[in-house]
């Protein structure tokens, strides 16, 4: 004899006697299962039901799921249901169905529809942000006296002077790359020196505005969505508003006017650090002298190339740090939520920084400057 809390079990030469007792409810429902499992279903059982205390539907539906297991290799006799048990497992085996029911696949318009829908809650969203963080804007020129200076050169030090070194890396060596690469076709054609044309343009017009605002999205821009998340998390902000404060006005608009200050910086920097990199280039495939190359840099590069990329970064840093906030501020209340908003926040940010700049050189390429 084998005894359980739910069976009693009895096995005789021929016959497995399964006796069940005590209450088969929802509650206990994973213990009976547990039991049911380990019997032996080597010979004929007879089941009795005499001594259950009480149950409900789901002691009902465990009797039929395993009594049909059963029934599949053996012979199973069942004793000592109530009138109760015999109506209720009437009920339930009507609507009982052992197939496992598959799971609905949307549609592909339904996909695209739900795609769609919430695109558009988005851009709504972001337009919102962008109203609340704009009055912000006019608040600051209406009272600058409550502004947080001490704040936004915190936010200058962060996004701008610490992020020197891997600004300068890049640049230089994408600089380096795009000469180095370009001097072996111009020297099949004896155009050694205008790789000075072709560096000195590309780079202060293009290149190192866009490579810039790519390591700041990266570095800066998902740091803004972190932080503003986590306070966000902490109901911090809630906090604030209960408070009075305007997390726009002291947290958003901060973040982007250090952003606008230290982007054309950085850019400036990395004109340097790119023109460095493809004169290094110039004078190691090339053998251009570096007062050659620069001779002939201040022949062909124009002011309007250096300043179209500098005045490039303020509208870069506006895009990377709004966006960066508003995707702070979409941080839902779990920890997940946080990290699924910065990949957002930098993809958004990157997309749109290469989207705007290739508008950007499309109209002043139509407009002849």
């Amino acid at each position: 004899m084998t005894d359980t809390k739910y069976l009693k079990i009895e096995i005789s030469e021929n016959i497995t006697n399964i006796n069940s007792i005590g209450d088969w409810r929802l509650e206990n429902e994973i213990a009976i299962e547990k039991e049911l499992r380990n019997i032996d279903i080597s010979q004929n059982i007879v089941w009795d039901f005499s001594n259950i205390k009480s149950f409900d539907s789901v002691g009902i539906l465990l009797f039929i799921i395993f009594y049909q297991q059963f029934s599949k290799n053996i012979k199973v006799t069942v004793t000592g249901y109530t009138t109760e048990q015999k109506k209720l497992y009437n009920l339930l085996i009507v609507n009982y169905d052992s197939k496992i029911i598959k799971e609905k696949r949307e549609g592909i318009l339904f996909r695209i529809g739900k795609v769609v829908v919430s695109a558009y809650l988005e851009f709504t969203s972001f337009l919102n942000f962008l109203g609340y963080f704009f009055i912000s804007f006019l608040r600051f020129f209406i009272k600058p006296s409550n502004f947080r200076y001490k704040e936004t050169m915190y936010h200058i030090q962060r996004s701008g002077i610490n992020a020197i070194f891997i600004i300068a890396l890049t640049s230089f060596l994408v600089g380096l790359v795009i000469s180095y690469q370009s001097a072996v076709e111009l020297a099949k054609f004896g155009a050694d020196i205008f790789i000075v044309d072709m560096a000195g343009i590309s780079i202060t017009r293009e290149l190192a505005p866009m490579i810039t605002a790519i390591v700041v999205a990266g570095r800066s821009g998902s740091a803004y969505t972190a932080q503003i998340g986590a306070m966000k998390i902490t109901e911090e902000i809630s906090a604030m508003r209960t408070m009075g404060f305007d997390p726009y006005y002291f947290l958003v608009l901060p973040r982007v006017i250090a952003l606008m200050i230290s982007l054309p910086l950085l850019i400036f920097f990395a004109d340097i650090m790119g023109i460095m990199g493809s004169m290094f280039a110039a004078k190691m495939e090339l053998n251009i002298s570096y007062t050659q190359f620069i001779d002939r840099l201040q022949e062909v590069l124009a002011v309007k190339h250096f300043w179209i990329g500098i005045l490039k970064g303020p509208l870069f840093a506006i895009l990377i740090a709004s966006i960066g906030c508003f995707r702070g501020l979409q941080v839902s209340n779990n920890t997940e939520s946080i990290g699924s908003q910065t990949t957002a926040s930098v993809v958004n940010s990157i997309f749109f920084v290469i989207a705007f700049d290739a508008l950007i050189s499309i109209l002043l390429t139509q407009w002849g400057i």
